[in-house]
């Protein structure tokens, strides 16, 4: 299926051509017709799999097809939860807009940079907007923009600006948008409770899910290998030299973990850097560009780069430390086995976090091999929980809100006798 017969128009096809997508990917070629129709669109696909080109295509296609205003006001506002998303998101609206015959004004917002350069660029309007909502409400309070004109809202990594960091932040935006507009939402995840929050949100929305579709899965190795956690750094050293990787993301727990993990291995030869929310943001975007250039053979990163971004061809991603949660574990390894590239994403794995590595297989449904790397075999040997929570002995295994409660009322009761029988009566 061409780009041509979804309906855009030649501009844009060029664009994306250039771009190169030789074809729409799935998520394109379903979400693309129902933005062009306004529709609301709550859309999920794999990581690498094209979702910012599945609605800045159409986005384009309508604003311009749109009467332009003078000043220039907001019209399509796009809104991600991280500085470096941003500004992909930005550059690539920009790039997909270039051959546009109306000039559309693309102004890009983020915090950890002075926001004077951002205010000045929004002088005279702007028709698109991409940014962070922390800083897209210091704009508004300055008076550099209003939201009151967007006709088109859309949230990238979705699932994410839902999440109770940004939730204050959304809800003051939302409250400043005008009731009347399309609603675009995409994401990797659209967790349960993420996706009713959501739902709330769409009206009779086209749910476009291709998790899963044949062809549309990346082509991902995934590995798991048994270490103690003292010997991490050591066995990272050893894959690295081995394997003569040409970059690698090592995800890690903490900014403290980046910078420790990083300074050992530069120290022994290894050109690493950290990458984490205390560097400044012109210090980060620099290591962006460098590691995509493999200037820096290997970047150890906290989960701020679990996200959004794009490093084409990034062969190994490896989780030095487990993500907290089985939705990040796709975020992370989803940065490498991108269009239509292969991957391969590696977690360490010891005594301690054997359980919690197990609920991470039970929620993505895998079932992943032990290895055991010669030198390097596990010494530590898991110590099985007291089963006093109701989970079954079963370490890392959380008790539900209902286990808890009994609990508690069995231990209130066993302290306080028939008092506690008493006060409840």
């Amino acid at each position: 299926m061409p780009f041509d017969s979804l309906g855009l128009a030649p501009a844009l096809v060029q664009a994306a051509a250039e771009s190169g997508y030789a074809a729409p990917t799935a998520i394109q070629a379903a979400a693309i017709p129902a933005i062009l129709q306004g529709r609301d669109v709550r859309g999920s696909a794999q990581t690498g799999s094209g979702k910012t080109a599945a609605f800045s295509l159409p986005l384009l296609q309508r604003l311009v097809a749109e009467a332009a205003q003078s000043p220039r006001r907001v019209r399509a506002l796009v809104l991600v939860p991280t500085r470096e998303l941003a500004a992909q998101v930005g550059e690539t609206m920009r790039s997909l807009a270039q051959h546009l015959p109306e000039r559309l004004k693309i102004a890009i917002a983020f915090g950890g940079v002075s926001i004077n350069p951002q205010m000045m660029g929004l002088r005279g309007g702007a028709d698109i907007v991409v940014a962070t909502p922390g800083r897209l409400l210091d704009l508004v309070d300055h008076n550099a923009l209003k939201l009151n004109t967007v006709s088109m809202l859309v949230l990238d990594e979705a699932d994410r600006l839902f999440d109770l960091g940004f939730a204050e932040e959304l809800n003051r935006i939302l409250a400043m948008l005008p009731a009347q507009r399309q609603n675009l939402l995409f994401s990797a995840t659209f967790p349960p409770a993420i996706q009713a929050l959501a739902d709330g949100m769409l009206r009779e929305p086209a749910v476009i899910d291709v998790q899963g579709e044949p062809g549309t899965e990346p082509a991902i190795v995934q590995r798991v290998i048994e270490v103690d956690p003292d010997r991490r750094t050591q066995l990272l050293r050893h894959l690295l030299k081995e394997n003569e990787w040409e970059r690698v993301l090592v995800f890690v727990a903490t900014q403290h973990s980046a910078q420790i993990v990083a300074e050992k291995l530069y120290k022994n030869g290894v050109y690493a850097v950290p990458f984490h929310g205390d560097i400044a943001q012109g210090t980060r975007t620099d290591i962006l560009a460098q590691f995509k250039q493999s200037r820096w053979d290997v970047v150890i990163a906290t989960d701020l780069a679990a996200r959004g971004i794009d490093i084409a061809q990034l062969p190994v991603v490896i989780n030095y430390d487990l993500p907290r949660s089985p939705t990040d574990y796709i975020h992370r390894i989803g940065r490498t086995g991108r269009a239509g590239e292969s991957g391969l994403a590696i977690s360490f794995v010891s005594a301690s976090t054997e359980a919690h590595f197990r609920l991470i297989e039970k929620r993505q449904g895998l079932s992943l091999p032990r290895e055991r790397i010669e030198g390097f075999e596990p010494t530590e040997v898991a110590v099985p929980l007291v089963d006093a929570s109701g989970t079954g002995g079963i370490k890392g295994k959380r008790p539900s809100k209902k286990d808890k409660l009994r609990a508690a009322a069995a231990l209130a009761a066993t302290q306080h006798g028939g008092d506690k029988a008493e006060k409840n009566d």
